[in-house]
């Protein structure tokens, strides 16, 4: 009897078992953020556009295959600084088939770049350039040069005197109010645009350049203005 009670004590309970607690869906993990790196370089500022000779960096690429800076190089490898202007605008336009008002663009851009002319200067006086994009075909923004009537409306009575005229690619015109030039030249933009450059040439001073370069853009866009009139909707 003794043994039997013994034995019944020392009989362990069974363990009870816990209900398990139903877990819900799973939810998904977050990325993994990385923490900024201290030693990361700092981001490069964007470079300023080069502009020289009145002529932004964009301009002078469209027009000669190779922006400011490029230039700047490869006349640097050619010795240009110790050239004279001629000498640097004829080898742009023999051995670089720059076209010859932007070859005389380039050369005064590099002289102005490496310190050998003052800015607007050029060996024959001070230059000022304009240019402008017209939404036109080239024949109908050249017969508002070549046309006096025309031109009559948007250059008003500006006193000019047409001394040669290459149908749809150039003029030549006199600024009679002095000994003063314009060369004008017509070039494609697309399918139905045509950009306009210009210079008028042997001003007396800086004074005068800033005068004239004022003058020229008002008439580019009293011009835009005849040319790209602005139709109104209908109120509805």
């Amino acid at each position: 009897m003794a043994t039997a009670r013994k034995s019944t004590k020392s009989a362990k309970k069974p363990k009870s078992k816990r209900p398990q607690k139903t877990r819900g869906p799973a939810r998904p993990k977050r990325p993994a953020t990385r923490k900024a790196v201290s030693a990361a370089k700092p981001r490069k500022k964007a470079v300023k556009a080069l502009r020289y000779a009145g002529v932004g960096s964009d301009a002078v690429l469209r027009a000669t295959g190779k922006a400011w800076d490029e230039w700047l190089k490869v006349l640097d490898r050619a010795g240009a600084k110790s050239m004279g202007h001629k000498e640097i605008a004829l080898m742009l336009s023999r051995k670089f088939a720059v076209p010859d008002w932007w070859s005389q663009m380039v050369t005064v851009g590099y002289e102005q770049a490496r310190g050998l002319r003052k800015l607007y200067e050029k060996a024959d006086g001070y230059s000022a350039t304009a240019s402008k994009t017209f939404g036109a075909a080239m024949d109908r923004v050249y017969g508002a040069w070549n046309d006096p009537q025309q031109r009559a409306r948007w250059l008003l009575d500006a006193p000019i005197e047409v001394r040669r005229s290459t149908d749809g690619k150039s003029m030549r015109i006199t600024w009679t109010a002095g000994s003063s030039d314009i060369e004008v030249g017509f070039y494609k933009s697309g399918t139905s645009k045509t950009r306009v450059q210009l210079e008028h040439r042997k001003l007396p001073d800086t004074a005068a350049v800033l005068k004239q370069k004022k003058f020229w853009k008002e008439a580019l866009d009293r011009l835009r203005a005849l040319l790209e009139p602005v139709t109104s909707t209908p109120a509805t």
